[in-house]
């Protein structure tokens, strides 16, 4: 049986790629597409919770906007 979890996904812009990580797992993928990104990623988040024991799930990461002063290029 199976139950849905909400995972935070950040994604990036690398060159053609899109790349979704997980914020509250270590795993990450890839897409030429954000949709695409985004659906690689949940079958990996899939795959790695195969293996892994699910008494206790990650805690969702508290987000938060941090400027930071840096140099002129």
């Amino acid at each position: 049986m199976t139950h849905p979890v909400r995972f935070t996904a950040a994604i990036t812009r690398e060159g053609q790629w899109y790349v979704a990580r997980c914020l509250e797992v270590e795993v990450a993928s890839q897409g030429e597409s954000l949709d695409q990104a985004l659906d690689n990623l949940r079958e990996a988040l899939e795959l790695y919770f195969e293996d892994v024991d699910l008494t206790e799930l990650p805690v969702t990461p508290i987000l938060a906007p941090v400027t930071v002063e840096l140099p002129q290029p």
